[in-house]
């Protein structure tokens, strides 16, 4: 009872923000599903797009969304091209260096590689993954040869067409990849990167910030956003 009462303060916050600014943009990739895509309609979907529009309905604001590349995701926030990011976006040192996060909205995920075979070599071979992530940063540190992508589809296509042994990405996305294609399999162990996912704001933004900190955690306290989690299959639940 403590917690909900104090984020029920805390959400409090978002009203004299709500009339300082009329709409919060809310910037996302819209090419990583389960977490955000476009849809038939055109339209950004996916577990982020839901959460994004809860935490907004929670904090009383109103909210439109914006999509932007991965590769310039974080300088296109910085310049006000949006307001937030949404976009599975791990929390690390690095990126808290140049915009500020909220809370995690989810746990860690753990990372895994595909390939076409078994066999591959994951520590001396071509591995494939999206520029800018963690996975990239992962492999290049890891001695095994990285090639990065501007999109997750294009460093799977790598797999398929011989240019890389494996790819590394969030296991959320890649298995139903393998489960929709017959010659890709989920190899090797599995990858624990980053302290979970979060939204990126500018560093100047703290009342923002505490705004969706507060609407996050109660999503949290009444267990709406771990019904989301495995609504999504996005990761493991708090």
């Amino acid at each position: 009872m403590k917690k909900l009462i104090l984020s029920t303060a805390a959400l409090a916050l978002s009203a004299s923000f709500a009339m300082a600014q009329d709409v919060v943009r809310m910037g996302t990739e819209g090419a990583y599903p389960p977490w955000n895509f476009i849809n038939d309609s055109g339209e950004v979907d996916g577990f982020e797009r839901e959460l994004g529009d809860e935490l907004c309905k929670r904090a009383e604001l109103t909210c439109e969304w914006v999509t932007n590349e991965w590769d310039s995701i974080i300088p296109n926030l910085v310049s006000g091209n949006y307001d937030v990011i949404i976009a599975g976006m791990s929390i690390t040192a690095e990126r808290d260096e140049v915009i500020d996060f909220t809370q995690n909205y989810t746990p860690p995920d753990p990372s895994s590689y595909l390939a076409l075979s078994e066999d591959v070599d994951l520590t001396g071979g071509v591995i494939a993954a999206q520029a800018g992530t963690l996975q990239a940063g992962y492999v290049a540190e890891s001695g095994a040869t990285l090639i990065e992508f501007a999109t997750p589809e294009e460093a799977i296509a790598a797999v398929r067409n011989g240019e890389a042994d494996a790819v590394l990405a969030d296991k959320s996305f890649l298995v139903p990849v393998a489960e929709e294609d017959a010659d890709l399999m989920i190899v090797g162990p599995d990858v624990a990167l980053g302290d979970g996912i979060g939204m990126g704001l500018r560093e100047s933004d703290t009342e923002l910030r505490e705004t969706f900190d507060a609407a996050i955690q109660s999503m949290k306290d009444d267990g709406t956003l771990n019904e989301m989690i495995k609504k999504w299959e996005v990761a493991s639940t708090f």
